[in-house]
């Protein structure tokens, strides 16, 4: 990961979606850093570069966030428009952030000194997922993991189960 120009080149079997969109991102992020005044070397990069390209990305968005002060501010259907600015949703920015953490790694770029894998990175993204969230009042939670049975944890739920109704008469 010596310049700013490392790109993903094209391969001979045709990629999936996520490495399509992989591909993209990395060469979208290595277009940022050589636009820079003076141009980065993704070798020199840091999470304040990361960061400034999340910014610049806000640009974009499609998401209304609305403003502290809008009337609709923490309403999840707002009857009318508003001129709170569009931002790029939480979701996108944390795909993002994982696509191009995959492959900083897996294109030369070590793991210890990984940008998108900093710390400062996760609280960016839990601080937008949290602003927006207020903002448009829709929360959100988090999936809890079903709990996976064992055998001993089955033997145990079905041996309650029998004592328990051998007690009912």
């Amino acid at each position: 990961m010596s310049t700013a120009t490392t790109t993903i080149n094209s391969s001979e079997t045709p990629l999936s979606r996520y490495e399509s969109q992989k591909r993209w991102d990395w060469n979208t992020f290595g277009q940022y850093l050589r636009n820079m005044r003076p141009p980065v070397a993704i070798s020199h990069c840091t999470c304040h570069h990361v960061l400034d390209f999340l910014s610049y990305l806000d640009q974009f968005g499609k998401t209304k966030v609305h403003l502290n002060g809008c009337t609709y501010f923490g309403q999840p259907h707002p009857p009318a428009p508003c001129s709170c600015p569009l931002r790029q949703a939480w979701g996108s920015l944390d795909s993002l952030i994982g696509r191009l953490r995959a492959a900083y790694d897996e294109y030369g770029g070590s793991s210890h000194t990984n940008p998108f894998a900093n710390g400062v990175i996760r609280v960016y993204l839990r601080e937008v997922k949290d602003a927006q969230a207020t903002a448009r009042g829709i929360p959100y939670k988090k999936k809890k993991k079903k709990r996976k049975m064992n055998n001993n944890t089955k033997n145990n739920v079905t041996n309650q189960a029998s004592s328990s109704s051998s007690t009912l008469h």
